[in-house]
């Protein structure tokens, strides 16, 4: 008995280990963005692994290459990694890429000092101000037009550490990002004494949607967002989509047992 459930379990290890070998490769490249995604979490963050697992379930195999937001783009357009992650949308991007189904749900607004009474009710209400920012990023259609404009400055750093600095240190008014992005890089980088300083504008600068690229210098690109959409869609019928971002609140993606960042109670309304 013992040696046929041996050779029932070697048969199927190498059933299961032909399968994972025969599954078909695909880079994809990405940028830093705790907590969604990073290579200091668990599966390098919740929308890495929500990715992973989609096109597992197609029968391909992900790997992520980690690359300053701007080369990822450049690199992907090229057509060096079947897709990039996560981007939102503009149309000059629809030269390159053909977007996926939405993956995320994002919600930016604007951090400041407590001690700042700050208020805004229209894009006006910023004129003068000079704001934080990232390499690469859009914070919108509009947004991204009123910068044009130079009636508001952003100087644009590499890191969400440097523009909470810069803000820390009264060098810009405001810095704008993803909310839960935010409060996940002040939790990873800084004090309590620091992190008490800090707020955030309850009034969103963007509600938006990120999405997968595909470029489209690839051939397979059409057939393989198909194929991406199609199951990304089984997932959310299911339940299975909505479960990663409970576990993402619940700590799961942390390195560390036990280790979480309260997002839920920053992202109450100060």
């Amino acid at each position: 008995m013992n040696a046929r459930r041996l050779c029932t379990s070697l048969c199927l290890l190498l059933c299961l280990n032909t399968q994972a070998a025969e599954r078909q490769a695909l880079s994809i490249s990405v940028g830093d963005w705790p907590p969604y995604l990073s290579t200091d979490l668990k599966h390098n963050g919740v929308i890495a692994h929500l990715i992973s697992d989609l096109f597992a379930d197609e029968g391909y195999r992900v790997s992520f290459q980690f690359l300053p937001w701007p080369r990822a783009y450049a690199a992907t357009a090229a057509g060096r990694f079947a897709a990039s992650a996560i981007w939102m949308h503009k149309n000059e991007r629809e030269a390159d890429f053909l977007y996926s189904a939405p993956i995320l749900d994002e919600q930016f607004v604007f951090f400041h000092l407590k001690d700042f009474p700050f208020d805004w009710q229209s894009p006006y209400d910023l004129t003068g101000m000079t704001l934080g920012g990232g390499l690469g990023y859009s914070y919108g259609a509009k947004f991204d037009e009123l910068l044009g404009t130079g009636n508001v400055r952003m100087e644009r750093v590499s890191s969400d550490m440097q523009n909470f600095e810069k803000l820390l240190k009264n060098r810009v008014a405001l810095y704008p990002q993803e909310i839960s992005v935010g409060y996940t890089a002040l939790h990873s980088h800084f004090t309590a004494a620091d992190i008490g300083k800090i707020t955030h504008h309850r009034k969103p600068l963007l509600n938006n949607f990120s999405y997968l690229l595909f470029p489209t210098q690839l051939e397979g690109s059409q057939a393989l967002r198909e194929r991406f959409n199609r199951r990304l869609q089984q997932y959310r019928d299911s339940g299975r989509y909505q479960q990663y971002f409970r576990d993402l609140q619940l700590g799961k993606y942390q390195q560390t047992p036990g280790q979480t960042v309260d997002l839920e109670a920053d992202l109450v309304e100060p």
